[in-house]
């Protein structure tokens, strides 16, 4: 293979495409996978998410009941709204949407 460099002058290095010898004899190396397998062991916490997540996916993102539920306390006017707290959750997003923008 000949590779052209930047100066004009060809490089005829010769390069295998076959792996470097280790120097090792062939069956020692299924001997070494054979004493070593891999395990994986798995934390209680990672078995409560792959739970977690499980159950998850047999659950509606939106709860009708609850939305009914809303809709109908909004339409007799007895849903408690509290104007306060809705003005600073705003003002706490406006201000993470500011930081976060910098």
């Amino acid at each position: 293979m000949t590779i052209q460099s930047i100066s004009g002058k060809a490089n005829t290095a010769a390069f295998s495409t076959k792996p470097a010898s280790t120097g090792k004899a062939k069956g020692s190396e299924s001997l070494v996978t054979e004493k070593s397998k891999d395990k994986v062991d798995f934390t209680a916490v990672a078995k409560e998410i792959t739970k977690a997540f499980e159950s998850s996916k047999n659950t509606p993102a939106i709860n009708e009941e609850r939305v009914q539920a809303v809709k109908d306390s909004l339409a007799k006017g007895d849903y408690p709204i509290n104007a306060e707290k809705i003005a600073a959750k705003m003002v706490q997003m406006e201000r993470e949407q500011f930081n976060n923008s910098r």
